[in-house]
């Protein structure tokens, strides 16, 4: 991984720890409950805003503005990528399936197979609430491959290769599957305990839009996540 530059915490963009940015791109770990882009009930107040503002440097005649490469849902944490330019951004989504996402979840339960892959077609409805399907033919072919890392009575720790990349897919598989995530009250069930979604981006492979180079970023898994299963035997996890 190329060389980090240390960028003062006054200077980060509010919800957006950077965490690499070079002339193509920036990468960095969005906090739980940020924007990363603009939704219907809110354009302003998010990652992508901010980061707009942070690379104009707080000049209001700058045209300068960063691409969106990915999404992460609003409740989610973890590592996302932003492109400085329009040809990185083309580069990095045409090169998309390359692309390895690992995330952290912790789900309610055990889970019967200790490891295996979730496959379903995902469409999303008029209250944009996306949901398996059994029609191919207006549904998004979709594979969650999960690894159980450690259980405890009532929860499971799962380690995620998000194989294809659909709207709130880990969210849907894993209630599909019997088993869904903390603090997940759209596709899981109400939890006054447990409000804040268990569902961290960990870390993203990808290859760089300009020199090649295959790199590899990494978002501390919060410590959220050992409150509710304790600590574990892994390196990335606060």
């Amino acid at each position: 991984m190329p060389a980090i530059r240390k960028i003062p915490s006054r200077h980060q963009p509010k919800g957006f720890k950077i965490l690499y940015e070079d002339r193509d791109l920036i990468v960095g770990d969005k906090a739980p409950g940020s924007l990363a882009v603009a939704a219907l009930w809110n354009k302003e107040d998010t990652v992508h805003s901010a980061l707009n503002t942070y690379v104009r440097k707080g000049s209001a005649r700058s045209k300068k503005c960063v691409f969106v490469v990915h999404r992460l849902d609003q409740a989610t944490s973890g590592v996302m990528i932003f492109a400085k330019t329009l040809q990185a951004q083309i580069f990095l989504k045409d090169n998309w399936n390359t692309t390895q996402k690992i995330y952290y979840a912790v789900v309610h339960g055990r889970l019967a197979q200790k490891a295996g892959t979730i496959s379903s077609h995902l469409i999303e409805d008029e209250d944009y609430c996306v949901r398996s399907t059994f029609d191919s033919a207006k549904g998004k072919l979709s594979h969650t491959a999960y690894t159980v890392i450690k259980e405890t009575e009532k929860f499971s720790l799962l380690k995620i290769d998000l194989l294809t990349g659909r709207k709130n897919q880990i969210r849907v598989h894993l209630a599909d599957l019997g088993h869904p995530v903390v603090g997940d009250d759209k596709y899981g069930k109400s939890d006054p305990l447990h409000k804040r979604l268990a569902l961290h981006s960990q870390s993203i492979s990808f290859t760089h839009p300009f020199s090649g180079q295959r790199l590899t970023f990494t978002a501390e898994v919060p410590g959220y996540f050992a409150g509710l299963v304790g600590p574990w035997a892994s390196s990335v996890h606060s």
